[in-house]
């Protein structure tokens, strides 16, 4: 009895296999599919960027010196002209004085000179009319001639040595006003690099001290457009871009600009193309990577075929494609003879249909030419049964032990 139920339980075993197998060898086969759809696709360029400010002013220091004070930290608001830092201005202040301490000596150098020059005129003037009635010689005339001038050489001497002395006097002061470090426009602080008693060195290049956005309310993305795709990039268009902080979140903006500089990292050639944001809601901050797509042209109401579809070819018999097997042209991945899909007929078989494309978002691709419609089911792919149809052993083999 027990024999019995086992060889029934084999032969329906068998009987079902033999079922499955003439199923797929007749095109019986399961299949991935996806429609055709109506509807929008757009010609877009993607590419990656960082959010900056519009304006971002570094404040530094045009003095050496120790930071004596900061009135200003990270996210504060600043107006133009406020203080933010003030430098120790001891030596300066030792520098203003000294300076005018110079000022005072040329003056007083000068005043000498003045009255070195009348001095010698007037004795000049003297010699000149002794001379005619013969009471001094002619070389004590060429004597004071010569003083006189040599007075007003030292006069013009100590003029320039004035202007030279003010001139420190300016400097030191300029200096003395350069220890009090002031915004240079409205913004708010985005960097602080210094603090309370840091020594800061200016004499051989200008320290970065505050770094202050302009307006944050405006920002800007720059991006790494491909050499490829630079010559679609246009002022005015629209772009869309996504962030990390906000995934969930589409934001929009425009081109402002497209650089000619090239950006040529590890011999890889790109371009900034500006896009200008509106960050009234200040959710965007500086330094944000965003992943953007820069509108090119908008198709509406168009067929679009998944690319999936695309990229599928048969791997069995029975596909009715007398080209499987000869996939690829060239090894460039594209059939000899245009593109093809394969429509699924209500007989569950898979028949080629030529097709011409054009755009593509990366998910679906634009039908420009084909004899397909919306609502048409593609194949995609094929079950791994199917895949393994070729491969396997028609049923019944390999059982002969159970006889």
């Amino acid at each position: 009895m027990k024999k019995i139920l086992i060889g029934t339980v084999l032969a329906a075993v068998v009987a079902f296999a033999g079922y499955m197998y003439v199923k797929k060898e007749n095109g019986g086969a399961a299949y991935r599919t996806a429609k055709v759809e109506k509807g929008e696709i757009v010609d877009a360029i993607t590419a990656t960027g960082n959010i900056n400010a519009v304006t971002t002013v570094s404040v530094g220091s045009q003095v050496s010196g120790t930071i004596q004070q900061i009135f200003v930290d990270f996210n504060s608001r600043v107006r133009k002209g406020q203080v933010i830092a003030l430098i120790d201005p001891r030596l300066l202040d030792a520098s203003v004085t000294q300076a005018r301490a110079s000022v005072d000596s040329a003056k007083a150098a000068l005043e000498r000179a003045q009255v070195g020059v009348i001095d010698t005129d007037r004795t000049n003037r003297r010699n000149r009319e002794l001379v005619k009635d013969g009471f001094v010689a002619q070389a004590d005339v060429d004597a004071s001639q010569t003083a006189w001038e040599q007075a007003l050489a030292q006069k013009r001497s100590a003029e320039a040595a004035l202007q030279q002395a003010e001139g420190a006097l300016r400097v030191a002061e300029t200096n003395r006003e350069y220890a009090t470090i002031r915004s240079p426009v409205d913004g708010i602080v985005i960097s602080r690099n210094v603090d309370v008693g840091q020594t800061v060195a200016a004499s051989f290049q200008t320290p970065t001290l505050f770094s202050i956005a302009q307006d944050l309310t405006k920002m800007q993305v720059d991006t790494n457009v491909d050499e490829s795709d630079i010559g679609r990039a246009v002022i005015g268009e629209n772009v869309t871009f996504t962030v990390d902080a906000w995934p969930e979140k589409t934001f929009t903006g425009t081109v402002t600009q497209v650089r000619n500089s090239p950006i040529v990292t590890q011999n890889v050639v790109t371009y900034n193309v500006v896009v200008r944001v509106d960050n009234r809601d200040l959710l965007l901050k500086p330094g944000m990577t965003a992943n953007v797509s820069i509108e090119v042209k908008k198709f509406e109401d168009v067929l679009k075929i998944p690319n999936a579809a695309l990229r599928y070819r048969p791997t069995v018999k029975g596909s009715g494609d007398e080209g499987a097997g000869k996939r690829t042209e060239n090894g460039k991945g594209k059939e000899a003879g245009g593109q093809r899909v394969y429509l699924l007929g209500k007989d569950g078989k898979a028949s080629p249909v030529r097709i011409k494309t054009g755009v593509s978002n990366g998910t679906f691709t634009l039908l420009e030419e084909g004899n397909l419609k919306e609502g048409d089911v593609l194949v995609t792919g094929e079950s791994q049964g199917q895949k393994a149809a070729g491969n396997a052993s028609p049923p019944g083999m390999g059982l002969g032990r159970f006889r």
